[in-house]
């Protein structure tokens, strides 16, 4: 078994994303990686305790998970607007969610 592992630490912004590729001891975190790759430098706006979340390969996970080879951690970007509170919104506007949208008179005609 090898002593180091290879990851990449992924951050999407809206117009593009930042991809580091690292090597790390083998048993390193999720946390460990993150800070190894210096995103949270070039990016004061990441929170991870209050804001951002932290997956593997699109999974959630704690800082405090152990990654393997090849692993994929990503750092989320809060959402801009609850879809369940967006859903409610349109509930009690009457409309009807659909494929390309429309109101509740359209899909009744």
């Amino acid at each position: 078994m090898s002593d180091s592992i290879n990851v990449e630490v992924c951050y999407a912004l809206q117009d593009r994303q930042e991809i580091v590729s690292l090597r790390l001891p083998a048993g390193s975190t999720v946390q460990k990686a993150v800070e190894a790759s210096g995103l949270l430098q070039r990016h004061p706006e990441i929170d991870l305790v209050k804001a951002n979340k932290l997956g593997v390969f699109a999974k959630l996970v704690k800082g405090d998970t152990v990654l393997r080879d090849k692993d994929r951690v990503e750092i989320y970007r809060p959402l801009i607007a609850d879809p369940k509170e967006v859903r409610r919104k349109r509930a009690e506007e009457g409309k009807v969610m659909k494929k390309g949208g429309g109101s509740a008179d359209e899909a009744a005609a």
